[in-house]
């Protein structure tokens, strides 16, 4: 489910979905499927949260529940067909993988600042819409029981 959500898994055969196309992320080489997998989230973590996962975590849920995305979470989740959904999913990434990861990139060059601070919140927010878009589906599966579990110590 969440492999669908990050924009270069269903980029272009072409390129490998950016796989193949070579630049530099600040100061390093790299390419650009590597920096929508990895590297604008490594950037974050060190430049924004202290190299800390979970403050990066718990801003995530912030947006989710009460902030920026409260709004729209329960469109994320609309789904009739869950057969159908992963369809729906791959062609809102393929979009935003035209419109923000390939947009003005080209083969060599060197993506820094302005590109980070404009592609974090896609990322943040397609990580936020897969998590949210996972526990429906394990929600559908598997329905929302209440079990009179005691967790072991």
């Amino acid at each position: 489910m969440g492999d669908v959500h990050q924009p270069m898994h269903v980029g272009f055969t072409s390129d490998q979905g950016g796989n193949s196309i070579d630049l530099r992320w600040f100061r390093h080489k790299s390419n650009l499927h590597h920096v929508w997998d990895r590297e604008i989230i490594l950037t974050a973590l060190a430049e924004l949260y202290g190299k800390d996962m979970d403050i990066f975590r718990k801003q995530l849920e912030h947006n989710i529940t009460k902030g920026t995305w409260s709004d729209d979470v329960s469109s994320w989740a609309d789904c009739e067909d869950l057969l159908s959904c992963p369809i729906k999913y791959a062609t809102e990434s393929i979009g935003l993988a035209c419109k923000w990861a390939y947009s003005g990139v080209h083969e060599g060059e060197t993506l820094s600042d302005d590109y980070f601070d404009s592609r974090l919140p896609i990322i943040s927010r397609r990580i936020a819409q897969g998590g949210v878009r996972l526990a429906m589906f394990l929600n559908r599966i598997f329905g929302e029981h209440n079990c009179d579990v005691t967790p072991p110590s």
